[in-house]
């Protein structure tokens, strides 16, 4: 090989955001040992696939990007690090062209494995640790690729939810420092990256393993008000956060703050007190309904997302009926809707009444086209107001788009020169995609200033 050539790389991420920011960190690592980074159908010596466990169709993803990776350079390296990873390394040691596994442990440990690593003919190399040996915490964030950030705060969870495996993915909550956080907010900040979103795995639980240790201080709080006081970031985003944990303090901050953005995602999973308790949840729907009041109250056009779970086992149609209607009369935005599915090593896996797979659907099809009129109901009341949108880079059939603070998707003729910038526009009219157009002319010119 040439002794000037620059070996290539390749990175595809799936699942979350936290996923994200961890591939744009290990991608940096490379770049900064000598590789160039490369798009994922292009050639490359080296594929890395961040995996994420929470579908069901983990084995199916992975293998489908894998044949993406041996298209493009069949004798390109393949390594598979994140969730699926860990959870079952040998499963994806067997799948044809993969070389390499790395587990919770290792996946920032690449370097000390790629440069000795052939090309697989079988059975891929496995490296993966007892996900009792991480706890410890790496920080990471996302620049780049997107118009905004990911900022990782907080890794793993220390909640034994029944039908979840990320405890056994990513261990322990665990939590980077204050001061950590803040340098990287602000290294950010200076590449004129405008929005930065908060991630992580039980994000409002910072403060675990801060120092090394179970300390916990619930210092989320101390947290956000120090990254509202840093120069140059326009906008941060809050992500998903328990209900459990967001205190009345940290929503008064969002509303008195010229940072953080009125923007909420809250778990919420199902509206049924008998099957939250089941599911092991820390709260019950009557304190849902007390932050999402809350927050109503002093953020009045704030944007609020739920997740929710159909086909727990033992939702009954009339459990399944009291989810729908504590979601019909809440003031929320849009659902994030996940049809459950049994996970091994999860205590939901083996408990009575399962749900039939037929009704599972029919429910997520249910809440869908609830989740589609909340998201319309609240772009309505969003109209004719005057809201700063952040511009994205991408060019669809002559259109751009951008998000306004409360989350409403934007779109207007595509122009370069508005590109990562943020611009106070009108709400004009909500157009056949499910986007909101914004008022051109002199009126939208005006309303900049």
């Amino acid at each position: 090989m040439n002794a000037n050539y620059t070996k290539k790389a390749a990175f595809h991420t799936l699942g979350c955001k936290l996923n994200f920011a961890e591939t744009s960190t290990i991608a940096r690592q490379l770049v900064d040992s000598g590789f160039q980074k490369v798009n994922f159908e292009d050639f490359a010596d080296v594929y890395i696939i961040n995996t994420c466990s929470v579908t069901e169709n983990a084995d199916r993803e992975c293998k489908l990007h894998v044949k993406r990776a041996a298209k493009a350079n069949p004798e390109g390296l393949v390594i598979i690090v994140g969730c699926y990873a860990q959870l079952k390394p040998e499963e994806i040691s067997n799948i044809k062209g993969v070389d390499l596994v790395l587990g919770a442990k290792e996946k920032f440990n690449i370097l000390s494995y790629i440069h000795d690593l052939q090309k697989s003919e079988n059975h891929a190399l496995v490296h993966s640790c007892e996900i009792e040996e991480t706890d410890f915490f790496i920080g990471s964030y996302s620049i780049g690729d997107r118009t905004r950030a990911f900022l990782k705060v907080q890794d793993g969870c220390d909640y034994k939810c029944t039908y979840c495996t990320i405890p056994l993915a990513r261990g322990i909550s665990r939590s980077d420092t204050i001061e950590n956080v803040v340098k990287n907010a602000t290294e950010i900040a200076q590449k004129g990256i405008k929005e930065i979103v908060l991630t992580g795995v039980n994000i409002g639980d910072y403060g675990k393993g801060e120092f090394g240790n179970k300390k916990h201080d619930h210092i989320f709080l101390e947290l956000i008000s120090n990254l509202n006081e840093i120069e140059g970031i326009e906008r941060i985003r809050i992500s998903s956060i328990e209900p459990n944990l967001l205190t009345d303090d940290c929503i008064d901050l969002v509303a008195k703050s010229e940072r953080f953005v009125p923007h909420f995602h809250i778990p919420l999973q199902s509206g049924s007190d008998d099957l939250l308790k089941k599911m092991k949840r820390r709260y019950l729907t009557n304190l849902y309904q007390n932050r999402v009041s809350k927050i109503r109250e002093v953020l009045p056009n704030a944007c609020i997302g739920v997740d929710v779970i159909v086909g727990f086992p033992g939702e009954s149609e009339e459990y399944f009926l009291e989810t729908y209607n504590f979601l019909n009369q809440l003031p929320i935005s849009y659902l994030h809707v996940f049809t459950y599915s049994e996970r091994e090593n999860t205590e939901a896996a083996s408990m009575e009444n399962p749900v039939p797979i037929s009704e599972r659907k029919r429910r997520n099809k249910m809440l869908r086209i609830l989740s589609e009129k909340k998201k319309m109901a609240f772009y309505e009341t969003q109209l004719g107001k005057t809201l700063p949108v952040l511009w994205e880079h991408e060019n669809k059939n002559g259109q751009m788009f951008g998000f306004t603070e409360n989350y409403v998707r934007v779109q207007k003729p595509f122009d370069e020169n508005s590109i990562n910038k943020i611009e106070k526009l009108e709400l004009n009219k909500i157009e056949n995609d499910g986007t909101v157009s914004v008022k051109a002319g002199f009126e939208a010119f005006l309303a900049k200033f």
